[in-house]
């Protein structure tokens, strides 16, 4: 008699079969050529809740299940101030998709609504401080971010028009204050592949709460780039290969 899959197994194997070419190659690309992840190592695994980093979450669970190294995830979820709907949704899915979280909460929303010079820098900033305060505190030497191959690329882009740099995220960053390591392990997955796995598979997921959401200078240089990858196709891609080939800094 054949087994009746629950949903986070249908999801898990469609991760590793159905999306093979589009997700978890890419993935495994990034994990082996930065060399991501190494024996004994405890990674914390950060969840905001949104399409980027739940399927993170997933697939660091499947490296986890089908790898030969040995290492432990902690999967954190920072509550900036979300409202009692939104903090439950997150909780819910997470239960849903097997994914055990540590949550704890901070008050950034709050500090960041309140000043008038750059919101999307302090937000971003605090983020990062408490999130690389918790990991510390719960043993783990490194802290995955959901970030991808657009958000690389926008990154680029962003630098280079608006600080005069030449410059994008490092896939893999040494924090030598923090004593803690930072790792990207979706950078080779495209976000428009991203979206359309996790709206095909029904990953349940939490819309950004962001209330500048949209209207930011990256949203705006992500447009251009769909543009540019729409009038030349294939934009993005050698894009991404002249940054690594260049060992643009962070590559």
């Amino acid at each position: 008699m054949k087994k009746t899959l629950e949903p986070y197994q249908l999801i898990e194997r469609s991760i590793i079969k159905k999306y093979r070419k589009e997700l978890w190659t890419p993935f495994i690309v990034a994990v082996k050529r930065y060399e991501l992840v190494q024996a004994g190592d405890r990674i914390a695994v950060c969840i905001s809740g949104g399409k980027d980093s739940m399927l993170m979450a997933k697939l660091m669970q499947e490296l986890q299940r089908h790898s030969d190294v040995p290492f432990e995830l902690v999967f954190l979820v920072m509550d900036p101030g979300y409202n009692e709907i939104n903090r439950q949704k997150i909780e819910s899915n997470a239960e849903l998709l097997h994914i055990p979280v540590t949550i704890f909460e901070s008050n950034i929303f709050a500090v960041a609504n309140n000043t008038d010079k750059n919101p999307c820098y302090l937000c971003a900033r605090m983020r990062r401080g408490h999130l690389y305060s918790k990991a510390k505190e719960l043993g783990c030497n490194k802290i995955a971010l959901g970030h991808h191959f657009d958000d690389a690329i926008e990154t680029f882009i962003m630098n280079l028009f608006e600080e005069g740099r030449v410059a994008s995220f490092q896939p893999v960053t040494y924090l030598s204050r923090k004593q803690v390591t930072m790792i990207r392990p979706m950078v080779m997955a495209e976000e428009s592949l991203i979206s359309a796995a996790v709206h095909h598979e029904g990953l349940p997921v939490v819309k950004s709460r962001c209330p500048v959401d949209g209207s930011t200078n990256r949203e705006r240089t992500k447009e251009w780039i769909r543009q540019m990858d729409k009038e030349h196709r294939g934009f993005k891609k050698r894009l991404y290969g002249a940054m690594e080939r260049g060992h643009v800094s962070g590559f």
